[in-house]
């Protein structure tokens, strides 16, 4: 036990690959890897994937920093909501490998599906129903019966929910604060509140996903970010016009 009371955390430094692990007192880590892809090397998704099955682990995605949670894991998806100060009234989304995740936990409509094919991987997020004979925590979804979706354009992400199943993750910073820009700024924000950082160097910034509610007919487009109004409407053109509705 550290002096503090708690658990020493699991410090895990790697290049290319994992080259030695400690236990210590302070924030864990992976990282900083000589390259993207190293921080989805099978060592690395094993030691983050251990880590999500009973706590939260901070990763990099293709926007800003996420932290994540199994979403199986017990009180999981509470701890991302304590670990953030987050309001419980704001669901968190999915982070998926596939499409083919998407349709196991949603219902698919063929806007939803169109959408998905063109801007997928990247910065788009869906929100469609829920499956009637699938389960998600109502804490995930601020108990809605719709959910986020979306797969990221990073190998980190992607890795672990190929690992782990649809991953619920949220920004890796405190409530109203702004995003972490690095691993450092993580653990200034979040401390010990979080079990693992996965270090991918310098968060690549840019705009938030565009969010589109694919649950009506037409869509309705609830925040544009990466993807411009104009290429969702590119898309789907040919259905009825959609509505732009800001949320």
């Amino acid at each position: 036990m550290s002096a503090s009371g708690t658990a020493p955390t699991r410090r895990i430094r790697t290049g290319s690959t994992v080259q030695s692990t400690t236990v210590e007192a302070g924030p864990p880590w992976v990282g900083p890897p000589s390259m993207m892809q190293s921080t989805a090397s099978p060592s690395c998704v094993a030691i983050s994937a251990a880590s999500l099955a009973g706590g939260i682990v901070a990763l990099p995605t293709d926007t800003v920093y996420g932290i994540g949670a199994a979403l199986d894991a017990e009180r999981g998806i509470e701890r991302l909501f304590e670990a953030k100060r987050r309001p419980a009234d704001r669901a968190i989304m999915l982070l998926l490998d596939t499409a083919d995740q998407a349709r196991a936990v949603g219902e698919w409509p063929p806007a939803a599906a169109a959408l998905a094919e063109a801007f997928w991987p990247g910065g788009l997020t869906v929100v469609v129903d829920q499956r009637p004979d699938v389960s998600l925590p109502p804490e995930l979804t601020a108990g809605r019966t719709t959910i986020g979706l979306r797969m990221p354009d990073h190998a980190c992400p992607r890795a672990l929910a190929a690992a782990m199943g649809p991953l619920p993750v949220t920004s890796a910073n405190l409530s109203g604060q702004p995003p972490a820009r690095d691993a450092a700024e993580i653990a200034e924000q979040l401390g010990d509140a979080i079990d693992c950082i996965v270090d991918g160097g310098p968060a690549h910034g840019g705009p938030a996903s565009t969010v589109v509610d694919c649950t009506v007919d037409p869509v309705r487009i609830l925040r544009v970010g990466a993807i411009p109004e104009d290429a969702i409407a590119a898309c789907l053109r040919g259905r009825q016009d959609m509505r732009h509705e800001t949320s």
